[in-house]
């Protein structure tokens, strides 16, 4: 039978077809009868194992399953008689954020009830392609892998060469990003920009660059709603191009305001060039002021909308986010209730590459994700932080 990738469906039926087709342990899936204790060889044996999975192709930890000692094949649905399933996963999930290096960005612990009121704790790791990771947990020091026969301690031909793979994702991540940002400056974009500042924000998966990732746009609607442009509230076109799917606004007569670019690899990027850009005063005065709220507000939200497209596309954590502003120098942030703009600190580079940040779970809200980039840009304009957001680090939209 085939192994299904989607946590979510997975339930009892699914685990009771495991053992009639006497799927058996291997490379993907491991069964055990009780979950780890709180000893330190209990929890060593725990990240050697979830860590073995990022480390090879990933796969699937079932607790509360009895085997077969000598064949690996599944027996019995016991289950497991726990109290408080949630405390129980946040504990899991604190030993393994705490005991890897680097910590794995992709896993997911589900609870999954039975009928004889007792329940099984899948724990599902995707593939890493920031390994190799290594169990740290009381100077363990070490890095497994996984075959057909279970886990084992990678050797150092084997470290080599995961090392050498995760340092050219890295490198391919890098240059494409760097590669679009040129193409932007140089007006090398699918549709003709408006002659502003421009704000690009790019959402790059670590496995875009992996043969065979491949995401072919289903739902035209649904891609024109959830990959809607910078301002596109008014109204958007989008078609089809040799990338994938291209979303933007704006008329080709007054060249287009914004554009968002999926790309079939996964990647998103999105282009604005007019949220930035100087206005004339009354006086006839040119001022050039990067509208804080509107800004923030409009970088939080397109973020948002995109990480629910991809996740609704599956594709795999983690992704990177870049944003970077273009053409910004002698820009000043405008400040609500602030006539005195004359006395502000300008930004003193014409090119801003922001900090780059990591999503590593789609709940995370997206303006958590962005504040170091938001910050960043207050950085550049003289202040210590932005004035947006409260003590708890959420947005708060100027009244």
């Amino acid at each position: 039978m085939t192994i299904t990738n989607d946590l979510e469906q997975i339930d009892e039926s699914y685990l009771q077809t495991l053992i009639d087709n006497s799927v058996g342990e291997g490379k993907n899936i491991e069964y055990k009868q009780s979950l780890p204790g709180n000893t330190d060889n209990d929890k060593k044996e725990f990240l050697a194992d979830v860590s073995s999975f990022a480390n090879a192709n990933g796969g699937t930890i079932f607790y509360g399953i009895s085997e077969n000692s000598s064949s690996g094949t599944p027996e019995a649905l016991l289950g497991l008689e726990i109290q408080n399933s949630d405390s129980e996963i946040n504990r899991l999930d604190n030993i393994l954020r705490t005991g890897i290096e680097p910590r794995i960005p992709s896993f997911h612990i589900k609870s999954i009830p039975l009928n004889n009121s007792k329940a099984i704790i899948a724990i599902q790791t995707a593939k890493s392609w920031i390994s190799p990771h290594r169990v740290t947990f009381k100077g363990h020091d070490k890095f497994y892998s996984r075959s057909s026969n279970g886990k084992y301690p990678l050797a150092v031909t084997e470290l080599r060469v995961a090392f050498n793979l995760s340092e050219t994702i890295t490198e391919k991540i890098k240059n494409f990003k760097d590669s679009r940002i040129s193409n932007i400056v140089a007006d090398d974009t699918p549709v003709p920009l408006k002659e502003n500042a421009r704000i690009v924000l790019q959402l790059i998966p670590l496995n875009a660059f992996i043969p065979g990732q491949k995401h072919e746009i289903i739902d035209q609607r649904e891609a024109e709603s959830k990959l809607a442009p910078f301002f596109g509230r008014s109204g958007w076109s989008g078609r089809y191009n040799f990338d994938g799917y291209l979303t933007f606004t704006g008329t080709p007569e007054n060249k287009f305001r914004s554009y968002t670019q999926f790309f079939r690899n996964g990647i998103i990027e999105a282009v604005d060039s007019h949220i930035i850009r100087s206005r004339t005063t009354q006086e006839q005065t040119t001022e050039k002021l990067i509208p804080s709220s509107g800004f923030e507000e409009e970088l939080i939200h397109s973020l948002y909308r995109y990480m629910k497209f991809q996740e609704s596309y599956k594709i795999e954590l983690p992704i990177i986010v870049f944003v970077t502003l273009i053409g910004v120098k002698g820009y000043k942030m405008a400040l609500r209730h602030n006539p005195w703009h004359d006395e502000l600190p300008a930004i003193d580079k014409d090119l801003l590459n922001l900090p780059e940040v990591m999503i590593e779970n789609y709940e995370t809200k997206s303006e958590h994700i962005l504040l170091p980039c938001i910050n960043a840009v207050w950085n550049a304009c003289g202040f210590e932080k932005s004035h947006n957001f409260d003590e708890n680090n959420n947005w708060t939209k100027p009244s």
